[in-house]
């Protein structure tokens, strides 16, 4: 039972009982509820400010380190490009420019992607800039690394048609030295056996004993080997692709045939002196392109400089062609 309060009424000089009103304890219950309210709000506004939860600490070292991995990332992209950047460079500065493709520009490697922002989802977040930064550095990356593996299949591609190139180009003395009499003729202005009439004489003639071993100077194929050319008697020519055709004329025989595949000194003839020749010899031409060049540039394959020296030296002498 509460306890009743009373209070000193001087009219009566008596005691009377203090009587509660409803409303006035309405009143004060209110204002206890709001004070309370509003105590509590604040509480928690600071709390939630300045007192971190056991998960908040959780998520703040989360997010410290996701920032942390995100430095790593980019440590090591850096590192990835230097790496891209060196290859890139031998690629341009030797690769490419050994294999005549013209070098890739930097701008194309390094390019963006333009159109939409690809990295609008990234947006909205406390670390957004370093979010999407990273993410674009890596595109980039990974665009260049597929530009530089295109380019690479490319230089491969090129290797191996340039591996074809050297093996078909006529590189060789199409008779061996030790087989040879002597450097008879070379090219250029000549005078003609039969005629006695400078002329240009549009191949080399190596002089040697009929039956000596003629062999191909370069990878081919063998698109004739007839005696139908006017003065070459029976003949051989070759097709080494690339524009390249070698001629082996006045043959005693043939030791291949029509659409053969050859390689680089394999037997094709012999010497002989069929056609338009005054002595057993082999007359040898190179074209290019349709073109009849000087075949005195292509020995570089079995010949020493010495040996290439005095073979220019007698190639040189204008005396008189066997042909």
């Amino acid at each position: 039972m509460g306890k009743v309060k009373y209070y000193y009424d001087p009219e009566t000089l008596s005691y009377r009982k203090i009587k509660k009103q409803k409303r006035t304890t309405f009143k004060y219950a209110t204002m206890f509820i709001l004070a309370s309210a509003l105590f509590g709000f604040l509480f928690v506004f600071i709390a939630s400010h300045y007192i971190e939860s056991p998960k908040e600490r959780e998520l703040a070292r989360e997010l410290e380190n996701m920032q942390l991995q995100y430095k790593l990332l980019n440590k090591r992209m850096d590192e990835a490009i230097a790496a891209l950047e060196n290859v890139e460079e031998r690629d341009n500065a030797i690769y490419r420019l050994y294999f005549e493709a013209n070098p890739i520009p930097e701008e194309q490697r390094r390019a963006g992607f333009g159109g939409i922002n690809r990295y609008k989802k990234y947006e909205g977040y406390d670390n957004s800039q370093l979010i999407a930064e990273s993410n674009k550095r890596l595109d980039i990356l990974e665009k260049a690394i597929v530009i530089q593996s295109k380019s690479l299949d490319e230089i491969a591609k090129l290797a191996e048609d340039k591996e074809k190139l050297l093996e078909s180009i006529p590189a060789i003395q199409p008779v061996n030295n030790e087989d040879l009499t002597r450097m008879a003729s070379g090219y250029g202005y000549r005078t003609d056996p039969f005629t006695k009439v400078r002329k240009f004489h549009f191949g080399m003639d190596f002089t040697a004993p009929r039956g000596t071993p003629v062999y191909a100077t370069g990878n081919g194929i063998v698109k004739r080997a007839d005696n139908r050319a006017t003065g070459y008697g029976k003949h051989i020519r070759i097709d080494h692709g690339y524009g390249y055709v070698s001629l082996y004329a006045h043959l005693y025989k043939y030791n291949v045939r029509v659409n053969q595949r050859v390689k680089r000194g394999d037997l094709i003839g012999y010497v002989g002196s069929t056609g338009r020749s005054e002595a057993p010899h082999l007359h040898y031409e190179i074209f290019k392109d349709g073109e009849r060049i000087n075949p005195i540039n292509f020995y570089y394959g079995n010949l020493s400089p010495e040996e290439f020296d005095e073979l220019l030296k007698k190639a040189s002498l204008e005396n008189q062609s066997l042909d």
